[in-house]
């Protein structure tokens, strides 16, 4: 069992037997630079999930986000995005670089930015001695610089509202939104309707190599073929990505939701033994921290791993855990004695 990565780890050899097995199948169809195929049968299957018109595959999450904050704004080239976003963060200043856009962060230190400070920032856009309009707003949700802390849903449906009122795109960074349903048990749909565009990751837990998809509506989907080509994105083959997205996708919500009762039933298990502690995430969902009050932190991350959990190394006392679909292939019972078993 693995309680670490928020998707199955896949060997060499078990993503060849794997890919292997979806060709017997007849669900790996080969794709010319990332059209039709695999790639066509996912891009169709995730839009439906989704709950937009059309989609398209992306090499990357980073490539993704730029692609759809690019087109959405347009010719207003200021962008509101979370401070601790990974596109703000983490993605090497691309919009700006590759784009000519400009981010604006805002909530530095926190997950929720509200519709307060989204009117603040177009006033300043639009008061200044040079009109500079927002031309879209992005929002992560869950944000992984803030464990998985989730996007306040109330304030995110009234920036929605402003942004429709206003003519403004709103594109959402889902990579973890699957993670995000299986802890709010809210429909996907429900968050996706509130934005123009959504990506959602191929990788984090629907454990391609590689891979991301954006969907939103045909006018907009349509076209990015061509600027997805121009970025160094139309891989000459996508299908192993594409077949292995769609192998994991079917079913996933139910896989998930399933771990999801396993770990809090571990969770509340383990809280009140006096040998553990606990921290978790306010607003969160996959990402939690555990510590054994009688053991030092290496030691118990090696000997819980002989037990039959694989950890990411601790940071001092702490293990930083999460969970992901393997919390569904073992009961709860067994998962606290195997805890309890790293003790001694």
């Amino acid at each position: 069992m693995y309680a670490t990565g928020d998707g199955v780890p896949y060997t060499p050899e078990e993503y060849a037997q794997l890919l292997g097995r979806l060709a017997a199948q007849g669900k790996a169809r080969t794709d010319n630079y990332s059209l039709g195929g695999s790639v066509e049968d996912l891009e169709k299957r995730m839009a439906a999930v989704l709950g937009k018109e059309a989609a398209i595959w992306m090499a990357t999450g980073t490539l993704a986000n730029q692609i759809a904050v690019r087109a959405l704004a347009g010719t207003r080239r200021r962008v509101l995005v979370q401070a601790e976003s990974h596109l703000y963060k983490d993605c090497g200043d691309c919009c700006q670089t590759l784009s000519g856009l400009t981010m604006i962060p805002l909530a530095p230190g926190a997950a929720t930015f509200t519709l307060e400070d989204v009117q603040r920032a177009a006033s300043d856009a639009e008061t200044g001695r040079v009109l500079t309009p927002i031309g879209a707003i992005q929002i992560e949700s869950p944000v992984r610089r803030r464990s998985g802390e989730r996007f306040d849903f109330a304030q995110m449906q009234q920036i929605s509202a402003w942004a429709r009122a206003h003519k403004v795109g709103m594109h959402m960074d889902g990579a973890r939104l699957f993670l995000e349903c299986g802890y709010t048990r809210s429909p996907i749909t429900e968050y996706t309707a509130l934005f123009d565009t959504v990506y959602v990751s191929s990788y984090k837990y629907f454990n391609s190599p590689s891979g991301a998809i954006l969907a939103g509506p045909k006018t907009l989907i349509g076209g990015l073929y061509h600027t997805r080509r121009m970025f160094g994105g139309g891989l000459p083959h996508g299908w192993p990505f594409a077949a292995v997205t769609m192998h994991h996708l079917e079913g996933f919500a139910e896989r998930y939701r399933r771990a999801v009762d396993t770990a809090e039933e571990v969770i509340a298990t383990l809280r009140r033994d006096a040998n553990f502690e606990i921290e978790r995430v306010q607003n969160g969902t996959n990402i939690f921290r555990l510590r054994s009050t009688n053991a030092n932190g290496s030691v118990y991350a090696h000997r819980l791993e002989q037990a039959g959990v694989t950890a990411a190394t601790p940071s001092g006392q702490w293990l930083t855990l999460q969970v992901n679909e393997t919390w569904a292939r073992v009961p709860a019972a067994e998962i606290v004695e195997r805890f309890r078993k790293g003790l001694s």
